[in-house]
């Protein structure tokens, strides 16, 4: 384990709370990667930047999609090139090094200084994706096959993974985490965030948004409840627009910004015109 530890306590932008604090702390202190979940829009992406910046540290990301490979991550051997230079015979196609482009998981190894490694929406790939990863995460090193170079860690990378809890992860692999769950902020978090980004806002305006926003996040109906980035953007376009009042009814201005499916917006529409019935 590091002996250099230093503790994170959030960044100027990134207001954490206790709870989070020490889940990165512990990983931190183990060296082992950090699962963070949440709904989306909590702030689990940028968790890593604040991070990033509070540790002064590299970012280095890698964002997962439904084709990832466990193998991208570590390097990609780019041979349909070597074979289009080999045609033309204007390139030296015998050093194979130069075909191999390291990826994200081997850039956060072969670093020359400790990076923070974001595995961003772990959930998106198919379901042995995280299998795959467990050797590499333990060791924090590998061997590219077709030189036999060992790429391994100078410094582990402090690696943190996100996960929309879209499907569960296996058990092998969250005993090597780290985990943390994070709540949605209260609203007293909530205001305290609103002021990172808002900071002359102006306090009526604040405490309409805020409690229309909670009313819409508690209807039952909804398939997708607006989230804090949504929050902040939809109080930019009010502010942008000249908008001082809001009110929760079918004159919202832009709840578009809030409100992303038709069907939600739909739902909305139905349980305004219902009343409150739509609490039940």
């Amino acid at each position: 384990m590091s002996t250099n530890f230093v503790r994170f306590s959030g960044t100027d932008t990134y207001l954490s709370n206790e709870s989070l604090e020490a889940a990165v702390n512990c990983a931190l202190v183990l060296e082992r990667p950090l699962l963070v979940r949440g709904e989306p829009g909590t702030g689990k992406t940028l968790l890593a930047e604040a991070v990033a910046e509070a540790l002064q540290m590299p970012l280095i990301r890698w964002n997962v999609k439904s084709t990832t490979r466990a193998q991208d991550g570590l390097y990609v051997y780019d041979t349909v090139q070597r074979l289009y230079d080999s045609r033309f015979q204007d390139k030296d196609v015998s050093d194979i090094e130069n075909y191999i482009e390291l990826g994200p998981m081997g850039k956060s190894f072969d670093a020359e200084q400790r990076s923070v490694l974001l595995i961003d929406e772990i959930d998106k790939a198919d379901v042995e994706f995280p299998n795959d990863l467990l050797n590499e995460l333990d060791r924090m090193r590998f061997v590219i096959d077709e030189t036999q170079r060992e790429v391994a860690a100078k410094d582990r990378p402090f690696v943190l993974i996100t996960s929309n809890a879209e499907k569960e992860l296996p058990d092998a692999f969250l005993r090597r985490c780290v985990f943390h769950f994070i709540d949605f902020p209260t609203p007293e978090l909530m205001e305290q965030i609103v002021h990172v980004h808002h900071p002359e806002l102006e306090p009526n305006l604040l405490k309409q948004a805020m409690e229309t926003f909670y009313e819409i996040r508690s209807m039952k109906r909804l398939r997708k409840r607006p989230s804090t980035s949504e929050l902040i953007d939809w109080i930019a376009v009010l502010k942008a627009s000249g908008v001082s009042d809001v009110q929760l009814d079918g004159n919202l201005p832009f709840l578009g910004a809030l409100l992303k499916k038709e069907q939600d917006l739909a739902a909305f529409a139905d349980q305004l015109a219902g009343g409150r019935r739509w609490r039940s």
